[in-house]
């Protein structure tokens, strides 16, 4: 410093103890620190630092800030077999979280070696994917070690006795988030639809995955226009499909009744070019409809559909190399709240930030593979990081032990020098 003298230590030390030592002010900092996984290690530093890191009201504020990120997601070929079954790395992404996705390609590939027989992803949420291998239909969660071989097995599918001439025509696993005491926790429903010999179809009542068993949730049962072409929405109690040409199915699992939802004048329902998004709020949906190159979002609240962007992708295929493309972009999928669209054009696999208006090819299929793009699985960041319970109960002391923290259920050792290199590889 030109001329000035450094302030003594003694003051540089009380001024950051009276800065650390004010909780609002270090909630502040904490909910500014951009990822879960620095989240943990800033929990590493003190006690007073993890129990305010860990408190479900700070969690809550940080996620609400600091959306889920995608970390890659996994497609399937047309054939569906494990053969061409592909996890894609979104990159390049922040140091920090780098070797989270490390992590998850190569326990993707350790499963897909032990899980010789063919598969099918049914889902991806929350760091799980659910799989089915034949007759079997489990969980499995990709950030566990693939020695472990983390999973649970669902019990097998309820499927009733249907009248001669009817017969099976859709399935889906559903899935979604409920917050506990113990964190965020998964809950699973099974929805299915059989067609008669006359062209009807007929929705059955969704059964709820609970105390290992398929319960039946409610009662509801209705004939819709047609199976759903694109994926079924699961909002809290609310089940969105596209399942008419000009409407969408809403099934309530609350009042067990089913209702219609007219879409935007000039929209109908085609695969490829419309698709729904949750939205945070259980009586709102999204809704995206691509024409040739224009992508038009809308959201329905309160009974009505509200335009809410329009993007135009010629620019943006353009500066891609792809403005001559024989195909047309189409709709794979899309992430919660609209915060991307995957597209399939050609042999591509698009990115679409909507919030950023930027579009980057991050998949594309070698001349030498015969197989088509299919069905696409987006894998987000997980939440929410991994706090167990303090040894010592919730009094403030200097220090937390490195044995009782957890980076995403892979535990911090002890020894100083593996402890400082596994936190460098997070």
């Amino acid at each position: 410093m030109d001329g000035e003298s450094r302030p003594p230590a003694a003051a540089m030390e009380d001024a950051a103890s009276r800065v650390l030592g004010d909780d609002d002010l270090l909630i502040e900092i904490l909910v500014r620190v951009g990822f879960p996984t620095t989240l943990v290690r800033a929990a590493a530093v003190c006690r007073s630092w993890y129990l305010h890191a860990s408190d479900r009201r700070f969690l809550r504020r940080f996620r609400d800030r600091h959306p889920s990120r995608l970390l890659g997601f996994y497609f399937l070929g047309d054939d569906c077999s494990a053969q061409t079954t592909h996890f894609v790395p979104m990159l390049p992404q922040p140091q920090e979280l780098a070797a989270v996705v490390r992590r998850i390609s190569s326990n993707f590939d350790a499963y897909q070696r032990a899980l010789w027989v063919p598969n099918y992803i049914f889902g991806c949420r929350n760091g799980r994917i659910v799989l089915s291998e034949h007759d079997r239909l489990g969980v499995y969660n990709m950030l566990c070690p693939p020695e472990t071989m983390c999973m649970t097995m669902f019990p097998p599918r309820p499927l009733p006795i249907l009248p001669d001439g009817c017969s099976y025509t859709y399935s889906a696993i559903l899935s979604k988030e409920e917050e506990e005491e113990e964190g965020l926790l998964l809950s699973y429903w099974y929805l299915m639809m059989h067609s008669t010999m006359d062209g009807k179809y007929t929705m059955h009542v969704p059964y709820m995955l609970q105390d290992d068993a398929w319960l039946i949730h409610n009662l509801a049962i209705d004939q819709i226009p047609r199976p759903p072409s694109q994926q079924v929405v699961l909002v809290e109690d609310k089940i969105y499909m596209a399942a008419g040409q000009t409407d969408i199915t809403v099934l309530d699992l609350t009042a067990s009744s089913f209702s219609t939802i007219r879409l935007p004048k000039g929209v109908e329902l085609c695969e490829g070019s419309t698709m729904l998004s949750r939205a945070n709020d259980a009586t709102s949906v999204y809704l995206l409809h691509l024409k040739g190159l224009q992508l038009r979002i809308w959201f329905h609240k309160g009974g009505t559909w509200s335009p809410l962007n329009s993007i135009c992708l010629h620019d943006m295929c353009a500066s891609l190399g792809m403005s001559d493309c024989n195909y047309l972009p189409q709709i794979s999928m899309v992430g919660d709240n609209v915060e991307f669209v995957l597209l399939e054009m050609g042999r591509s696999i698009l990115y679409l930030d909507v919030k950023c208006r930027t579009l980057r090819r991050v998949y594309e299929l070698a001349n030498e593979d015969r197989s088509s793009l299919g069905y696409i699985h987006p894998f987000m960041m997980p939440w929410p990081p991994v706090f167990p319970a303090l040894k010592n109960g919730s009094a403030r002391v200097a220090s937390v032990e490195w044995s009782e923290l957890t980076v995403f259920g892979s535990p911090i050792p002890r020894c100083k020098e593996d402890k400082q290199k596994q936190l460098d590889s997070y």
